[in-house]
């Protein structure tokens, strides 16, 4: 076989997994629907920064309808994971803090979704040491998502970078996540903890299993473009923070690079800034990005920039001023991270108990 031809297999064989991975994602999200009260999820972020338009439209807002649907959901703040590829903490709490707040704008009530932080659950953290036992060097290694993560930061790869994945699993079996919504690059991560899981219960709890092995959901959001055409991103400066003001989107908006061509039209591939702001304005208003494109028409650039300023600024309007709200006091925003953190120590030090008992090391 030629080297085009074991690519070509290799191909194949991914999109076959990926398909697999889709149709099972499908029959969960069903059963999930009929029945939302079988069901906890497990989802988070790395306090790295602010949230953008990107962040809400690819993740919040499907945590807010999974909680609205009746979904056990529980958000992580993974403070822990910022030093997988930084060498600094500085900002953390600040970042954390404002997380809390970006998730209570986007309409997380925190009497139905547990928000803690990954430093304050120690018990959680503990299960990695049996976890690691039951995965080999050979596959924390291969896991294609450590290896872009990596090669993405340009640091070296630290232990806790290799062992992300087995991290990632003491965050969703603790809690006994059954559902975590990712991305098609997250697969090879849900893998990894059901190998765990299925692992754990062979050796040690066959008869009474102790963890769940989890389904993906697959976010069935596109991937949203940056004002720059490229992906949108903190580090590329090219992202709508969900909590900036008016003014400072506007002004974000107005340097946005596009082309030399007058006539707006959506090409994604021959105009990709162009089209990055008719996608930015589309889903801001629920309209295809064609349609915005021909309404403009001969409008040229500074038509479609002043279109998608209103509609962005007029979309996050409402998120904005409950987000303000909020950060008048502080303390309250403390006081639910406080309590989610007492919640899911609660949790995780129940699971530890059932992950002794079952080890025999309860003395």
């Amino acid at each position: 076989m030629t080297d085009m031809q074991h690519l070509t297999a290799a191909g194949n064989e991914m999109s076959d997994s990926f398909l697999a991975a889709q149709r099972q994602s499908d029959k969960t999200l069903a059963a999930l629907k009929a029945d939302p009260g079988r069901y906890t999820m497990l989802t988070g972020d790395r306090p790295t920064g602010r949230l953008h338009l990107g962040h809400y439209f690819g993740t919040i807002r499907e945590r807010v309808a999974m909680q609205d649907l009746g979904v056990n959901t529980n958000i992580i703040i993974a403070d822990y994971q910022v030093i997988t590829d930084r060498d600094t903490t500085e900002h953390i709490q600040d970042n954390v803090l404002n997380l809390v707040l970006e998730y209570l704008a986007a309409g997380i009530d925190p009497k139905r979704t547990m928000i803690f932080t990954h430093s304050s659950v120690p018990a959680a953290n503990q299960l990695m040491l049996p976890f690691l036992s039951l995965v080999t060097e050979a596959e924390l290694h291969r896991n294609p998502t450590v290896k872009s993560e990596m090669e993405a930061s340009g640091h070296t790869l630290t232990g806790l970078l290799l062992t992300y994945p087995v991290h990632q699993a003491c965050d969703i079996l603790f809690c006994k996540g059954n559902v975590v919504p990712v991305g098609k690059d997250q697969l090879p991560h849900i893998e990894q903890t059901r190998t765990i899981a299925r692992r754990f219960n062979e050796r040690y709890a066959p008869k009474h299993p102790v963890f769940p092995e989890p389904e993906a959901i697959l976010s069935d959001a596109s991937e949203i473009p940056g004002l720059d055409g490229r992906k949108m991103s903190k580090s590329y400066g090219n992202s709508i923070i969900l909590g900036a003001t008016a003014e400072q989107t506007a002004k974000l908006i107005k340097k946005s690079p596009t082309d030399s061509q007058r006539r707006i039209t959506f090409d994604p591939i021959a105009r990709p800034q162009v089209s990055a702001l008719l996608t930015t304005a589309g889903l801001t208003t629920g309209r295809d990005p064609k349609d915005i494109a021909e309404e403009i028409g001969d409008g040229g650039a500074g038509a479609l920039k002043a279109y998608v300023t209103e509609s962005v600024n007029t979309y996050l309007a409402p998120y904005r001023e409950r987000r303000a709200e909020f950060a008048k006091d502080m303390d309250v925003v403390r006081d639910i991270l406080h309590d989610g953190n007492a919640r899911a120590n609660a949790i995780a030090n129940e699971t530890l108990d059932q992950v002794r008992d079952a080890m025999g090391m309860r003395y």
